[in-house]
Order: C-alpha cells, then structure tokens, then sequence
C-alpha cells in the first residue's frame, strides 16, 4: 500500500497517456448517449456511468475515490457540506421511528441536527458522556437503535472519544458505528483501522484546507454486514421499488451497498451534491494535507504548552499536553498529533474572554476553522449560541472557553499576538 503521503497526491486519478496531468473539471450537468437502452440501463443500476451531475460526476468521483483510499475505505460520497454529510449518513439506515445514541460532545450544528431537526422527522437521539460507562452505553440501547455517532475529537470541547470500545459496544448491539473524522484527518486517524464502520467529514476544513469551498464527505468501510440484521435495516436488505426491486447488498456486496443506496436514494430525492468546481478545490486541499497537518500540530502544540504557563490564562485544553485528561486516548489513536485546534479559558470569565477577542490582529474572528489561517471563536456566542446552560455544560462548554484554531503561519507571530491580546484581557 502507498504511504499516506503519496495517496495524498496522487490516489483517485491517474491521467493515461497525453491525458490531463491535472483532474479536470468536468462542469456538465447532464452527459449524452448514443442510445436510450444505454441510459436506462444506468437508471437501473445496470452499469456504470454518469447521465446527471445530481447523483454523480466524474470529477467529484475520482476526488470521493481519493478520500476513500486515505480512510481505507470500499466506497465514498462527496456532499455539499459537511452538516449534509452527517445527516446523510445516518438518515441512510435511520428513518422515522429509529433511534440514534451520540456523544454529548459534538459540533453545535450537528448537535441541533440530531436533537431538534431529525428529531422533527421523527428519530429520535440519546446523548451520552463521551466515554460513558459500558453500563451507560449498554442501557442507552433500544429495540429500534440503529447505530453510534461519535466525533474522533470533539468540536469545540476537544474530547478524545475511544473509537475501539464504541466500536465493540456497537457491534455488541448489531449496531454500526460513525464516526465524524474531520478534525483528525486521515493523515492523523483513521477510525476503520479501529473498528468505525463510516466515516464522515466536513471536507470545508481541513481538507480544503484554505477556506475556499464548503463541502462533505461520507466513506463506507465495507465491513458492517447489513443482511445480518434484515429487521433493523430494512432500506438496505430489502428489495427498493423506485430501483425495480434492486437490494443492494446482493448486487453491490458489503462494499458497495451503503454509498450506492446512499446515492441512488438520497442524493437522487434531497440534491446536496458537491460542485466539480469545490470538488477540484478540494482535491488541491488534499495535496498538501499531510505537510499542513504536520506544521499544524506543530504549531499547535508550542502554543498549548506556553499558554499553559500563562497567568492570564486558566486552563488550557489540548490533547497533545501531557497533563490533559484524553492525553492517553490521544496517545493512542493520534500518535503524530491531534490537529491545529486547541481551546483556553481566559480568566476573567466570558467578558474577558470576548475582550481578548476583539484584541487579536493576525488571529481573525470567524465560524470557521481548520485552515491555513488562524482564527478564534467563543463557541457560547456564536456556534453554539442555540444551546442552554445545562446543554452547554453537557457539551463541555464552558462561558469562557475560546477555540483557537492555530494555522500554518510563523508560530512566533501567533504568539506575539496572542500576548498583545491576552493583556488586554
């Protein structure tokens, strides 16, 4: 197998002879045929092509197929975002009158997605510590349970979930297990070699990595075996009419079934497809993916051990530091690093902490996060401003917390500006 490096770079496209060296963008939505019994046979699920940008192109495919092999996956999806991605995802094997079970500590918007939206839709969610007891997890089980989603780390709150015991306890239950793997990477994590069955990302971060164009990702690892539990998922091992009785499994296999019903459904009926244009964005993002995830923990890392010593500075939340609580978990799963994201609590509480803000120059103020800039968030306030005081509490969210995410410029420059402002604060 390549290295992950050269994956980077080169998987999903090979250009033959006199061919592009560069993927090319194919901007088409509809591709032409010389016969209708040739297009019918791609409605059919007969044979492979294109006839529609909506449900796939040729462009957005081969930078899927690159995202596949970084993960070790058998199939993948690109969406329109990342929040497309996760619901998908789950609404793929979980329609109304299923039941989820998530860790607590998620991203704000997937938090409202589970707990609200999908809730209107009539699936309902259970939230749990982010390494409950086996107790907790086992009892959180229901008879219409469909599977686990969990973050490798946890946005904004920075938790270490234990990918191998979730895994376990889900299998346990004839559950799957998902895991959103955007803050990690693949280059950092890779769930499947731990047991998660899909993984998801929002390819806006890291990925892309320059803040350039929004997108999602979902990859299918190929080993959950869908036909064992025929009554649990139903969409999967039972015959689709709007296919002409196609069940996946049996024409697609385990490696297959997932991300073709995924697309042949989902894509087809709700259209959150990613451009060909942020799809050849995203594919220059990953070229360079393993060098920023490096300078990215690097700089990171220096950051999190001088804020840790700083007196205007209460704690200091990164799991690369040895005296952090998931400093083991993280140890195990992310040997080289974590990610460029780290949080701080500002003594003085939540107006302190938006002084501090306010006071920064190279580090900007933005929703975003995981770039190549460096940019800073006070999550009560904005990304997870829907939430109360007691689920903000469960999120790990605390009034004065601050997410910085540190980019890939001269570390000393983020710290002399972090300095300027911490004493404004």
């Amino acid at each position: 197998m390549d290295h992950i490096e050269t994956l980077c770079v080169q998987a999903g496209y090979t250009p033959k002879n006199g061919e592009p060296r560069q993927l090319p963008i194919i901007q088409s939505t509809t591709f032409k045929f010389t016969s209708s019994q040739e297009m019918g046979q791609l409605f059919d699920l007969e044979k492979v092509g294109y006839f529609y940008s909506r449900l796939q192109n040729p462009t957005c495919d081969t930078v899927a197929a690159k995202i596949c092999q970084l993960e070790g996956g058998t199939a993948a999806m690109l969406t329109g975002s990342g929040q497309a991605a996760s619901f998908l995802s789950v609404f793929n094997i979980c329609t109304a009158g299923g039941h989820i079970i998530c860790s607590a500590e998620i991203y704000g918007g997937t938090y409202n997605l589970f707990a609200h939206t999908m809730r209107n839709m009539g699936i309902e969610t259970t939230f749990l510590p982010v390494n409950p007891s086996d107790a907790e997890f086992d009892a959180a089980f229901r008879p219409n349970t469909k599977l686990v989603f969990a973050e490798t780390l946890s946005n904004p709150s920075l938790s270490v979930v234990d990918i191998e015991r979730y895994a376990d306890l889900a299998h346990r239950h004839g559950c799957p297990l998902i895991i959103d793997n955007t803050f990690a990477t693949p280059v950092n994590c890779r769930p499947f070699e731990w047991g998660a069955d899909i993984v998801t990302h929002s390819t806006t971060k890291y990925m892309d990595g320059h803040g350039a164009a929004v997108g999602g990702v979902v990859v299918d690892s190929g080993n959950f075996d869908w036909t064992k539990y025929p009554d649990r998922f139903p969409g999967l091992t039972q015959a689709d009419e709007t296919y002409h009785g196609v069940v996946y499994p049996e024409r697609f296999g385990k490696g297959g079934a997932y991300i073709t019903k995924m697309v042949a459904q989902l894509m087809r009926d709700l259209g959150c497809v990613q451009s060909p244009v942020s799809a050849y964005i995203l594919n220059l993002g990953l070229e360079s993916l393993h060098l920023r995830m490096q300078r990215h923990c690097d700089n990171a890392r220096t950051i999190a051990e001088y804020l840790d010593n700083h007196p205007k500075v209460d704690y200091v939340n990164c799991p690369m530091l040895p005296g952090n609580r998931y400093h083991s978990l993280a140890n195990k799963y992310m040997p080289n690093g974590t990610c460029g994201v780290i949080g701080l609590g500002v003594t003085g509480g939540r107006d302190a902490a938006e002084r501090f803000l306010n006071a920064l120059t190279h580090c900007h103020i933005a929703t975003h996060v995981s770039d190549a800039h460096s940019c800073v968030l006070h999550p009560a306030s904005a990304t997870h401003r829907q939430m109360n005081d007691a689920e903000l509490k469960a999120a790990g969210i605390n009034p004065e917390y601050v997410r910085l995410s540190v980019g890939i410029e001269n570390v000393q420059d983020i710290l002399a500006d972090l300095e300027q402002a911490l004493s404004t604060a």
